[in-house]
Order: structure tokens, then C-alpha cells, then sequence
């Protein structure tokens, strides 16, 4: 299994998840040019991408699915409830209806060499999930947009190889932030995103002796900073009271402008 971010952020999210055979990615909120370039970075080319994944239907996370959709004629997988809220959006009803895919949360499907495991999370769209993806015994999964996260989360994720997990914003400098009231309040609610502390608790749940990479992602351009998100999550499992120790798996920062490395698990 290859994994690799293209793009991370409010102002777009793109990963790409694959092996020798399959190639999916997961949400499209840039550009299909960008998206294009990210896949060619990898030696491949869109029309390679044997389906899109969306998590939800949020700009940032489908901005650029309609002429992905429509150029390529590449399958969109998402809950109903999704699928609904994107076809009311009037960009998006050029899409064919046959190119559009209803899963079902906690429902595991198969797509190419892979099985993908869609995960209810707390967040404002219709029907929001996250992903965990197996391939060959070995899993991936891409937890954000999600205020909260409770048991079930825990227990679909644990054990998985690669973990992609929201570290949103530094509660303070959102606090003191210039967004709106409303908007902080949106954020911090348990529909809106998780903090830097959030994510690095969530991480301490998830750890076992079977992960080999964590990627911090969808961070805040205005209410965080790289080194606060990678401090705070280490000081969150630093004085976390299990056997796991800080520096024992890789963790790296996904940006908004460039794609990761390429994990190879």
C-alpha cells in the first residue's frame, strides 16, 4: 500500500491512497489540474484513479470533483446523505447520476484490492465519515473533520499503519484569533474540528505496535502553526501513561501547498 497527502487544509484536501493495481483517492478539493500534478509527482495520471472517496461535501473537500467526475468518468463514492447535499449544489448537477456510488457507514466495501471501512465522525455536512482503507493486512486511515471523536472511532482506527489525523487549531489562538464569534464557536464545537490537544489524546488511543506513520493534517493557516500542532500532539503522548514513547513512528505535518512523501506500507 502507497499513501500520500496532495494538498491538506481549508483551502483544499487531496490523498491518494494505492498499489500496483488500484489507485483511489480520497476527496477532491483542489484543482483536477493540481490534482493532475499530485498524481503525476507519482507516475501516474488521473485517468488511472479507479474511484474518489469523499468524506463530505464541503468545498475544501469537493471543489474539484465535477470536472474530475465529468472528464474522466471516475466513480464517486459517498453515504447517501452526502451525495444528496452534493447534487443540490448546482455546479455539481452536471455529475452523471451512474457515476455516483451510496455507501453505507460502518458498512466495509470492496474497490479494486481494496476495503474500505466508511467511519460516522461529528462534523457539520449531512452524513461525514472518515476512511480506513486495508490493503494486504495492512490499513491506512484519514480521521478529519471532526469535532469530537468518540469509542467507535477508537475502535475502527486502532491498529492501523498509517494514520492521517486533524490537528485543527491551537484553542488559544483561535480564542484570540479575528474570526468571528460565531465562527470560533463553530470550530470548537463538537460539530466543527479538533484541536492540536484533541488530536494528540486521540493519537495516545491509537497507538499500537503496528503504526508506522502519523501525519497531522487539515491545520488552520490563521489559528495554528506547524510547530504548535507537532509540540503539543508530542506533549499529549509524552504524558500519555501507556508503553508507547514520542520518536518510536515517524510524524510529519501534511501542508496545503505540496504533497507529502510517499508511505509505502
Amino acid at each position: 500500500m502507497r499513501f500520500c497527502n496532495i494538498a491538506s487544509g481549508s483551502s483544499g484536501n487531496c490523498t491518494y491512497v494505492g498499489d500496483d493495481n488500484t489507485h483511489l483517492i480520497v476527496d477532491a478539493g483542489i484543482s483536477g489540474k493540481r490534482i493532475e500534478a499530485g498524481l503525476n509527482d507519482l507516475e501516474l495520471t488521473t485517468s488511472d484513479v479507479a474511484g474518489v472517496l469523499i468524506t463530505h461535501e464541503h468545498t475544501d473537500h469537493i471543489g474539484g470533483l465535477s470536472i474530475l467526475a465529468r472528464k474522466y468518468g471516475i466513480p464517486v463514492f459517498a453515504t447517501g446523505g452526502t451525495i444528496e447535499a452534493i447534487r443540490k449544489i448546482p455546479k455539481f448537477e452536471s455529475i452523471p447520476d451512474h457515476l455516483f456510488h451510496p455507501i453505507i457507514p460502518e458498512k466495509k466495501f470492496s474497490l479494486g484490492d481494496f476495503d474500505i471501512l466508511p467511519v460516522p465522525v461529528s462534523h457539520d455536512a449531512a452524513e461525514p465519515v472518515a476512511y480506513r482503507i486495508e490493503n494486504n493486512g495492512k490499513k491506512a486511515a484519514i480521521v478529519t473533520d471532526l469535532g469530537t471523536y468518540d469509542s467507535r472511532i477508537v475502535e475502527y482506527m486502532k491498529g492501523c499503519n498509517i494514520l492521517m489525523l486533524e490537528a485543527n487549531h491551537d484553542v488559544r489562538m483561535l480564542e484570540v484569533g479575528p474570526y468571528p464569534y460565531k465562527l470560533k464557536k463553530r470550530i470548537l464545537g463538537e460539530k466543527g474540528h479538533l484541536s492540536n490537544d484533541l488530536c494528540g489524546r486521540l493519537l495516545t488511543e491509537l497507538i499500537t505496535n503496528k503504526l508506522q506513520q502519523v501525519i497531522l493534517g487539515h491545520l488552520s493557516k490563521d489559528n495554528n502553526l506547524e510547530e504548535l500542532a507537532y509540540e503539543t500532539v508530542r506533549l499529549e503522548v509524552t504524558m500519555a501513561d501507556d508503553n508507547y514513547r514520542w520518536g518510536e513512528f515517524p510524524v510529519s505535518i501534511a501542508r496545503r501547498d505540496m504533497r507529502t512523501e510517499c508511505i509505502a506500507v
